[in-house]
């Protein structure tokens, strides 16, 4: 069942269902000399895609005659009004959010593009899959790797400490996560970090969250509690405890004070946001959009006309070589995903600091990778829409362009893969310092973590049920920066 599944989905791998880590090799990555910063931090003790629906292109009741008296009637010819083809008044079982996805269609009297459905699916102030339910986890639709071990949260740490030590040691930092999930990689980051009072002193942590139910479980994750706030004597202010350091929350990246250096982390962020899909036809590209059939059940059409985002995909496929596009019958575009860029790279320009980007994806154009999961499972983009993650591969390309585009000021380095980028920061001496303090269960989960972390394929050294086997995903997670240009290249893309 695993091998299939890891077939299924060799091409669009999404954040880990439970039990089907993403495909590492027996040997560990080997680690170039940590830097003084890593050092330090060691020396401190701080503990498939279901096939989708074929694509079709686009291209009164009798009058009322009852008979009256001879007496003073009203006669109403009916003819003309709607009567909808199933019962106005039965029963239905749709969610609030599939009723919401009906009534736009209907409403515009035609279909909706795949990145509006996913926008809707994913974060409907109402009804949205991220709004109103903790997702994560062993108990939810999918494990992430902050979830996997505390060290991904630590190497994070080290790469921001690292950073600001290159911008200089400012007083004074914004240090912004994107989509914190539970905030379970901010309080690791946190937690080993605390020793180093310079760095934990002058950050102001500001995490980037639409769910208000997600952002009750990072209060309480970062273990935060209000205290007076010396630069507002009206409102008293957000602070962890991990470090002392205090917290906002926003809705946007935009909502974040400009001025000071700013680091940013977006973890498995850019592979929610919308993506538009587009099929080449025998006349040139057609965008794909969900349309309803007359079962009333969703479906993917083509539209015959050209639509606004097809100016993206020229975008897209000029930063392509000829040949590339060329031999691709399907391409993603992820406009979102290019305007945050750019918003990145415009901030970091003029701010200074740096940005990270690490998710599953490519760094070359995308084709078909749109994917859904539920409860570690793949399943049908269209069936039971906010009841499954949606996911698309991230086209670091076509990050790496916005960023250019966007501002003279910053410079973008890699992606490398997950296990490089881990290894260099010294991930193999931390489960070692680990290990040596340990009981043996904890010492099987530190091992079961750092191969689902750096690893490929399945590991070696597992022994138990076929179907729990811990698979690598060290090689198809990938990770890029942004930085300012006057800090030099940052570890450990050196």
């Amino acid at each position: 069942m695993l091998s299939r599944l890891l077939l299924q989905s060799a091409t669009c791998y999404r954040r880990l269902p439970n039990a089907c880590y993403f495909a590492p090799q027996l040997s560990a990555p080997v680690s170039p000399a940590p830097s003084p910063s890593i050092t330090r931090f060691f020396s401190s003790s701080s503990s498939s895609q279901i096939p989708n629906s074929s694509f079709v292109e686009h291209v009164g009741d009798e009058e009322d005659q009852t008979t009256s008296p001879p007496t003073a009637a009203i006669s109403v010819d009916r003819s003309g009004l709607y009567n909808p083809p199933e019962h106005s008044h039965a029963p239905s079982s749709d969610s609030e959010l599939i009723k919401h996805l009906k009534s736009i269609i209907k409403f515009r009297g035609g279909p909706i593009s795949v990145a509006e459905y996913m926008e809707e699916v994913l974060t409907n102030p109402k009804a949205g899959f991220y709004i109103n339910r903790d997702v994560f986890g062993a108990e939810g639709d999918f494990i992430t790797s902050p979830e996997v071990s505390q060290m991904f949260g630590e190497m994070v740490g080290v790469w921001a400490m690292c950073l600001w030590e290159q911008m200089g040691q400012p007083n004074k930092v914004n240090l912004v996560e994107l989509g914190p999930g539970r905030g379970t990689l901010m309080a690791d980051l946190l937690r080993g970090a605390s020793k180093f009072k310079n760095f934990t002193e002058s950050l102001h942590i500001h995490m980037v969250e639409c769910s208000p139910t997600l952002q009750k479980l990072q209060h309480s994750n970062l273990k935060c509690k209000y205290e007076d706030n010396m630069d507002d004597k009206m409102n008293k202010r957000n602070v962890s405890t991990l470090a002392g350091t205090p917290v906002t929350w926003h809705a946007a990246l935009e909502q974040i004070p400009s001025g000071s250096p700013t680091i940013i982390i977006a973890h498995e962020f850019y592979d929610a946001l919308p993506v538009h899909q587009f099929q080449r036809v025998s006349h040139g590209w057609c965008e794909k959009m969900v349309d309803l059939a007359e079962d009333s059940l969703f479906r993917f059409v083509l539209s015959p006309q050209p639509t606004p985002a097809k100016l993206y995909l020229m975008k897209r496929s000029k930063w392509a070589a000829t040949e590339e596009i060329a031999k691709l019958d399907h391409i993603e575009v992820c406009p979102k995903a290019m305007e945050l860029t750019q918003t990145i790279a415009k901030r970091i320009g003029s701010d200074g600091g740096g940005a990270l980007i690490i998710d599953y994806g490519m760094d070359a154009v995308v084709s078909d990778s749109l994917q859904a999961i539920r409860q570690h499972k793949f399943v049908n983009i269209l069936d039971d829409p906010g009841s499954a993650d949606l996911s698309a591969y991230v086209d670091f390309a076509s990050i790496r362009h916005s960023a250019e585009e966007a501002s003279g000021d910053v410079s973008i380095h890699g992606p490398i893969t997950q296990s490089q980028f881990l290894g260099s920061l010294g991930i193999n001496f931390r489960v070692e310092a680990l290990l040596q303090n340990c009981t043996d269960e904890q010492a099987e989960s530190l091992r079961t973590g750092y191969w689902r972390l750096v690893g490929e394929g399945e590991a070696p050294f597992w022994e138990g049920p076929d179907e729990q086997v811990p698979i690598g995903m060290g090689t198809l997670y990938l990770a890029m920066t942004i930085v300012n240009k006057r800090q030099g290249v940052p570890v450990p893309f050196k």
